[in-house]
């Protein structure tokens, strides 16, 4: 099926779909911008990438592939991680009441940067915003917490930076964003979906909680130079 395929390969079909515009793309391989997020795709496991590698990746570059990675050439090394646990929302989830939630615009950005750096800081890039839309509480005139979109198919999307100021940590605030912008995408004929990591047992038992459930493990791989 299609939707399997999204998911399966989720960078590859963000890139080759919804995010075509951002694409850096040479033949079946692409990336996004280095300042929008550090991810590239490939096609199929079978792409030969020895000549689009070296044009697209720099040598102080580390990119991560998900779910589908390419045999490299020497001079490359693709690294292993765990893999992440993907999950999917398939039916609403219930709201909890809280503080008002607003859209983020690029006037919230030094706010949203400063945030991410401090506890989602690895994947987060100046330009990371123009993904989606993003959301977010403010509290005694300082950004509590936000939730937003990243990577987009024609039938999914992925909810992305889940996370609250430590000063904010307890107040049920990123389950209120999470829950909010999950019914929105699933009133859009969109099923909304997430990765983390196995380790992160905090974030995976809120997700569960509000009835994410594991599609599967994917595969996650980090790509650079040798």
């Amino acid at each position: 099926m299609a939707s399997d395929f999204e998911l399966d390969n989720p960078f590859w079909s963000s890139l080759n779909r919804r995010h075509r515009a951002l694409a850096h793309r040479i033949g079946d391989v692409a990336r996004f911008p280095a300042d929008v997020a550090p991810f590239l795709g490939v096609a199929n496991a079978d792409v030969d990438v020895s000549q689009a590698l070296p044009a697209m990746i720099t040598a102080e570059e580390s990119l991560l592939l998900l779910g589908v990675a390419p045999k490299v050439p020497a001079g490359w090394l693709l690294i292993a991680d765990d893999p992440l646990a993907q999950m999917i929302c398939t039916a609403p989830v219930t709201e909890i009441d809280g503080p008002e939630v607003i859209a983020l615009s690029q006037s919230h950005r030094a706010d949203v940067l400063a945030l991410t750096a401090l506890v989602y800081p690895h994947y987060f890039r100046n330009r990371t915003m123009e993904l989606g839309r993003y959301f977010g509480i403010y509290q005694q005139g300082r950004l509590a917490a936000i939730a937003g979109e990243r990577l987009g198919m024609d039938g999914h999307q992925e909810i992305s930076a889940v996370c609250t100021h430590p000063d904010f940590n307890g107040r049920g605030y990123a389950r209120r964003l999470l829950a909010i912008l999950s019914n929105d995408n699933l009133a859009a004929g969109r099923v909304p979906f997430l990765h983390v990591s196995h380790r992160n047992v905090r974030a995976k038992g809120l997700y569960e909680q509000l009835g994410y459930r594991l599609r599967r493990d994917i595969g996650f791989w980090s790509l650079r130079r040798a």
